[in-house]
């Protein structure tokens, strides 16, 4: 027993950061909160195979039914060796975050693994380019939906959807209404719980792999060996060009990541599905680029977003293949807009959790198991923003948002391996701590080959995000409460 005359020891209770902004979360108290939400807890019932379907469902989309007619005429023939190399790239990340998820395998993705690592502040910045990431990409690719949608109508049945209604205004249009309509879908799924949404969303997967499978097996008829020469046109500087461009076709992976709460196994399924399906969707872009360049001279990709359809078409000499082809991009887009519908709910559930955000986003329905609210404020902000918004700039500060989330995940691997080399993890980053750093490099030099104008853009959501935490977050968060 102490003396009452004798100061207590030094240790008695934690000391407080200098700073606020340097509150951590320890990494118990993550894990032990998963699932818990306002009222309810989220219901673990993905398994390895639906998580995989996920991240898939989330990156395996517009990156080869549109980005490959922007790549090609870039690296010509070589274009297959850019998304090699942007695969590799993405890798280095791939392999930070299947660690940190198998080790602290919650909602938040890198958001949560910020806030055990490096803080309180560092992880709202994060969270923050996670909401600007996932957000703007739903709009941007339900935006995208519309357009292979009038295709579609058009191959079918000879009709397009007027540009009143399936354009937003300054774009010549008063509302993009097949954007909203593919959101406000994903919401209604969605709303059914995660069980029922992951169901779905491997249909659709399992539809647009089918669908590039078909074109590989009929484009590869039409290859002639003239098309691969020479193969690199450009030189180096091309392929690298479209590596980078062709880099964002990855980025989804970390969807997976974002379902660590609804998982039944997350410690060792997570971190398989992630490297399940970046390798899936690498060898499915990797084969459709070398049957697209070889069955079509690069130089003809140049102002095509449907190349694929195309290609089809001049092989069979009918438009029937095109149309069905159109119909798999249509599936597959859908399938994009609702992986990652689904991963923006689920970090503005974690943060919501932490106190960062209202606690309405955290309101977990005790019925479906799914946080109702915050599915219907997520989709209606987000369908708004593809129906009625012309993204400009805003969608291309996506790119910079993701990259720095990701270049914090290998961060965060690094400091968690430094101060928690005993948590227990279940896959480990290969020639730690290489692997780490060149992820973190790799990052860091694509944020720098991006345009001034996306800098200035994200800048700009940078600075809204900074007042929110600082007359929201900071004082409301559940750490600064806890001290209180």
């Amino acid at each position: 027993m102490l003396d009452h005359g004798q100061a207590p020891p030094l240790t008695s209770e934690p000391r407080k950061p200098a700073h606020p902004q340097l509150r951590r979360k320890p990494v118990e108290k993550l894990v032990a909160e998963g699932g818990q939400g306002e009222g309810g807890t989220l219901r673990r019932s993905l398994t390895m195979w639906q998580l995989t379907m996920i991240s898939i469902g989330a990156t395996l989309g517009t990156g080869i039914f549109v980005v490959l007619g922007e790549a090609a005429p870039k690296a010509g023939p070589a274009v297959t060796i850019s998304f090699i190399i942007a695969g590799l790239t993405a890798l280095f990340s791939a392999l930070s975050y299947a660690e940190l998820a198998g080790s602290v395998p919650v909602s938040g993705s890198s958001y949560s693994y910020s806030y055990a690592t490096m803080g309180e502040f560092i992880a709202w910045i994060c969270g923050w380019c996670l909401v600007l990431e996932y957000a703007v990409s739903v709009a941007a690719v339900a935006v995208g939906w519309g357009q292979y949608l009038n295709e579609l109508l058009d191959g079918t049945i000879g009709v397009t959807l007027p540009q009143s209604i399936s354009a937003p205004m300054g774009e010549g249009g008063f509302i993009n209404l097949p954007s909203l309509v593919v959101v406000l879908l994903a919401m209604v799924f969605l709303m059914r719980g995660a069980k029922e949404s992951a169901t779905i969303n491997s249909i659709m997967v399992a539809v647009k792999i089918v669908t590039l499978l078909l074109f590989i097996g009929i484009g590869v008829m039409g290859i002639k060996s003239g098309n691969y020469t020479p193969l690199a046109p450009l030189g180096v500087t091309g392929i690298s060009a479209a590596a980078s461009t062709l880099f964002f076709s990855y980025i989804g992976f970390d969807a997976a990541s974002t379902a660590g709460e609804e998982a039944k196994n997350p410690k060792k399924d997570l971190p398989r599905a992630i490297m399940l399906s970046l390798g899936i969707v690498t060898i499915l872009y990797v084969l459709v680029a070398f049957v697209a360049v070889g069955a079509m001279p690069w130089q003809d990709f140049e102002g095509t977003e449907a190349a694929l359809a195309q290609i089809m078409t001049n092989v069979t000499g009918h438009s029937f293949w095109g149309v069905v082809l159109a119909a798999g991009a249509v599936v597959a887009i859908a399938s994009v807009v609702f992986a990652v519908l689904y991963g923006q709910t689920r970090i503005l559930f974690a943060m919501s959790r932490d106190g960062l955000v209202p606690k309405v986003f955290a309101k977990v329905d005790e019925k479906s198991g799914a946080p109702r609210a915050n599915v219907v404020i997520v989709s209606l902000f987000c369908g708004a923003l593809a129906a009625f918004i012309p993204l400009g700039e805003l969608a291309n500060a996506t790119s910079i948002g993701t990259l720095f989330a990701f270049a914090l995940v290998n961060v965060a691997v690094v400091i968690l391996r430094r101060t928690k080399p005993d948590l227990p993890r279940t896959f480990k980053v290969a020639l730690f701590p290489v692997t780490p750093i060149l992820g973190f490099l790799a990052c860091a030099y694509m944020m720098y080959s991006l345009p001034v104008a996306t800098w200035v853009a994200f800048g700009g959501w940078m600075a809204v995000g900074l007042v929110v935490y600082f007359l929201y977050g900071i004082r409301r968060s559940t750490l600064a409460t806890a001290e209180k």
